[in-house]
Formats: structure tokens, sequence, C-alpha cells
């Protein structure tokens, strides 16, 4: 549907600057997923061959250790997981995902359509640590696969594979990439044949690896940007319950397919600039979405992963936290203040206590990370930046079963040393809480973690 006819464009004129300022806003906040996430894609392949921040189309780029607090290119990192990751492509045929037995170590391999819902999370919670093969079919496919392989059909042509396995820390790595070297990506055309994925793949000059994929769009125009997830809805198409809201886009011109530039070109200087306004002012909107219910002053945001119409929400995780899991496989409460509402300053010392009923209920691990005012990870002498269930040493418990983990810049007593979670040398301080495959009293919301103390 390139294109609109001149009667049709008149009719669309017709719309108040106000109507056409809201309806671009709106739309703006819909589309921003699949421009977010096409941009990622493009940065993320453009690479000649597998690496740690990238790879091939239909590859993985697996990360061989965790980031310490040199790193800075990623907000609130993760030091639990080793990730692998894929942007899988069907335009052209299904590619078959081959995931080995993992010996019952923790591990999730959520899909991601281009709308950033969770369509499907093989792993330990849904299809248990043995060796597992999925076929990932797009959206136009329809045939029989070889058997023994389960199909996995994907709603968009492109699929972001987000695997991440449970490691406790460096003398854990080796036994982590030996399970990272088997995964494999293979066309249904080469299944039963010893195939070996391309080597030194051309990568697109044209593709901007210099500028962050939310910088690049930040910096788009209205029309830009507008056009862009035009052309990306025909090949990740929308869902049925977005009828409503395509059909008020479409009194603008957005529509699947529309050469929305042309379009745009041809409407009223006031029309423009009510679009523009729209478009800025949920650019604006996004960042500052509130994500979550306020438990104990611990932030806990539900519903990622499969946003239905909440298109606020999808817009404001894809902006602030690209790539959330589903509530089913993890759930990240984080705190930036303590019990009295007071933020959290690096010259004071915290505890925060579980009693053993209310000690994160998970049924795979959880971890707590400590960040510092630049949401990295804080520098400490013992390179400690989370600690939790997987820990080693292993943390203590008190006679009650309890456990209390102590959060300050000091070391405390040696016989607490392995509860000790460093913070900063200077400045404030946040914490992340990390649980994967919680319970039922996690995702129901009746759980939330205890508020962290001041102990003075």
């Amino acid at each position: 549907m390139a294109g609109c006819a001149s009667g049709e464009k008149s009719g669309q004129q017709a719309v108040t600057q106000q109507d056409a300022q809201q309806i671009a806003y709106d739309a703006t906040v819909y589309g921003f997923p699949l421009v977010i996430m096409d941009l990622t894609q493009q940065v993320f392949t453009a690479v000649p061959a597998p690496c740690p921040q990238g790879a091939p189309v239909n590859q993985f780029g697996n990360k061989k250790e965790f980031p310490d607090a040199t790193f800075t290119t990623v907000v609130r990192p993760n030091a639990d997981t080793l990730y692998s990751s894929a942007w899988v492509d069907t335009a052209e045929e299904p590619v078959i995902l081959s995931v080995p037995d993992t010996q019952g170590r923790y591990y999730m391999m959520p899909l991601m359509n281009y709308w950033t819902d969770v369509f499907e999370s093989p792993g330990s919670r849904t299809t248990g640590t043995g060796a597992g093969t999925f076929a990932i079919t797009g959206p136009g496919w329809s045939s029989t696969l070889p058997e023994g392989i389960t199909e996995i059909k994907a709603p968009t042509r492109w699929v972001w594979v987000i695997g991440r396995f449970a490691c406790t820390g460096s003398s854990d790595y080796e036994n982590v990439w030996k399970i990272q070297n088997q995964l494999k990506l293979t066309p249904l055309s080469a299944w039963g044949t010893d195939y070996t994925p391309t080597a030194n793949v051309p990568v697109d000059p044209s593709v901007n690896i210099k500028v962050a994929p939310l910088d690049q769009l930040l910096a788009m125009e209205a029309s830009t940007y507008i056009n862009y997830f035009c052309q990306l809805m025909v090949e990740n198409p929308p869902y049925e319950v977005d009828a409503p809201l395509l059909d008020r886009a479409a009194e603008i011109g957005i529509k699947p397919g529309a050469d929305y530039k042309t379009y745009f070109s041809g409407l009223d200087n006031d029309i423009k600039s009510a679009i523009q306004t729209g478009y800025r002012s949920a650019l604006k909107d996004i960042p500052t979405t509130n994500l979550g219910n306020i438990k104990n002053n611990w932030q806990m945001v539900y519903g990622t992963g499969d946003y239905g119409t909440n298109y606020i929400l999808r817009a404001a995780i894809a902006y602030q936290g690209l790539g959330a899991n589903l509530n089913a496989d993890a759930v990240y409460p984080s705190t930036f203040v303590d019990s009295d509402g007071e933020e959290f300053s690096s010259d004071k010392k915290y505890v925060l206590h579980f009693n053993k009923d209310v000690i994160p209920p998970v049924n795979g691990f959880w971890s707590l990370s400590m960040y510092n005012d630049k949401m990295a990870f804080a520098d400490n002498p013992i390179n400690r930046y989370s600690l939790g269930s997987l820990s080693d040493p292993p943390l203590i418990q008190n006679s009650d079963g309890s456990i209390d983990i102590y959060i300050q810049r000091d070391s405390p007593d040696s016989g607490s040393t392995p509860n000790w979670l460093p913070a900063p040398a200077s400045g404030g301080f946040s914490l992340t809480l990390r649980l994967y495959w919680p319970q039922e009293s996690v995702v129901d919301k009746s759980w939330a973690p205890p508020a962290v103390q001041l102990v003075e």
C-alpha cells in the first residue's frame, strides 16, 4: 500500500490539528518497538563473524565473561548469566535452533518478535534442561518439518533469541562456554547435513555502527520515523487487537507499507506541525513513564514481554531495557531508597534482611546487584558486584534460617564477608534484585522484597 490517492489524502487532511497531534503521539508510541528493534538488529549483525558484541544474521554471539566496573556500554548490567544472542531471519525459510543438554544448569532462551513480545521461551521452566530442537518458522510459512523438531511459529519475520545461562563466576566460565559452543542455528534446507555457517560475512557499509540505536532513533524527523515503521509493519504485521489504533492512525496516512515521506510532504503546514509536535512529545514522555508499582520502596515491573495493548509500557521498556523477559521467566525489582524513603548514600551502612519465609521464592535462582550513581557496577576492593543464591562462597544463613545482606562501603567483620555487597567509594547507589523463574507468589504480585534498612 504505497502512498495514498489524492482524494484519500484530502479527506485525511480534514482532521483537526489537535487530532493530528494526538494520532501522531499515539502512533509514535505504538511504532517505537519496531524501529528500535530494527536499528538494534542492524548494529548487532554488522560484523563479519561472531563475537561477544554481535554476530551475523542466523548466528550466535556469545558473551564469555561478566562485565566489571569498567563496563559502561549498558546500564544496570548483569553478573549472573552469560548471554548467547542471535537475530534470526525467517524470510527465506525456517531456521532450526538446537540447544544442548545443559546437565541441569538453569537457562532460558526467550524468542522475541519485532514488537518486543516474547512469544516462546524454551528453557528450564518450559522445556527442561535436556537437549531440544526447535524450528523457528516465519508468519507466512506453512509446510511440514522433519520428525523430532518442534515448530515455533514467529509472528514477525525477525526474531531475537536472547539466551541466558546461569553462571556462578569466573571459575564456572568454561562450563558455560562448552554449552554455548554447542548452540546451533541451521537453515531448514541444510538440516541433516554437516552445515557450517558462512565465515567472513560481508557487512552492509550503510549501517551506522558508530551511533547507538537509541540515539539514531531520537535524531529522526517525524516523517522519517513514521515512514520507517510503516515499512517495517509489512513483514512484521500488527496484531488484530491493534486495529482500533491503526484505523485512527490511517486518518493521517499511517498504514503498513505507506510511502509516508511523500504523503507527509503534501500535507498542509499546520497539520505537519501538529504531527511533528505529537511525535516529539511522545519521544519525551516514553522514558519518563512509570514502569510499575512501588512495594516496600521497590519498583516492581509487571507485564513485560507480553504487553497486549499497553503500548506505552511496551515503548518505555524498549527505551529503558530492551529485551525484557516474561514475568514467568524473570522479575527484576529495583530500589533507590531505604525504608524511610531516603536515597542510598555510600557513606552509610544498610542491611537487607530476609526472614526465612520471604527469601526470594524462585525455582531458578536469585541475585542482588549493586550499581553506582551512573547505573554501572561499583568499583570495590573484592570485585563483587552481586550476590545471591548461587554465590561462591555461599551466603551465610542465621540460626533461624533468615539471611542478612550487608550493604556498605567498608567490609563488615570477617565472618560476614560472604554476605557483604560493597557500596561505591562515594556518591549514591541503587540495587536490583533478579529473580529467575520466580514462583507464583511473585508473578501474582503477592510477594515483594522487604525494604532496605539504614543501620548507621
